[in-house]
């Protein structure tokens, strides 16, 4: 069985592009290429910032939409790999205060 991917995209301007796929290389070859009109087409080159596999479509695309809901902050906080700062800016407690 193929496996499926969660993916986050660093763009040109840095912006931050989240989505799924089941052949993370040739996807991200697609954005950084400009062939998928939308968000990436001209916001080139981009950047793979983070990947995670998942079993299914269904579990990528769940993924996907819990971090599209995430704020910019705490989708940087996951690219470094900083738990404590995911779980903090999951509670909140740094929305006020500058990082």
């Amino acid at each position: 069985m193929r496996p499926f991917y969660v993916y986050m995209l660093r763009c040109r301007d840095g912006a931050l592009y989240v989505g799924h796929t089941d052949d993370l290389e040739a996807r991200v070859a697609h954005h950084d290429a400009g062939t998928y009109d939308g968000f990436t087409a001209l916001r080139r080159p981009v950047e793979l910032v983070f990947a995670a596999e998942l079993q299914t479509r269904d579990e990528a695309f769940a993924r996907e939409r819990q971090l599209k809901g995430w704020s910019h902050a705490k989708k940087e906080a996951l690219i470094a790999r900083d738990w404590p700062r995911v779980q903090a800016l999951a509670r909140g407690r740094w929305r006020r205060a500058p990082a």
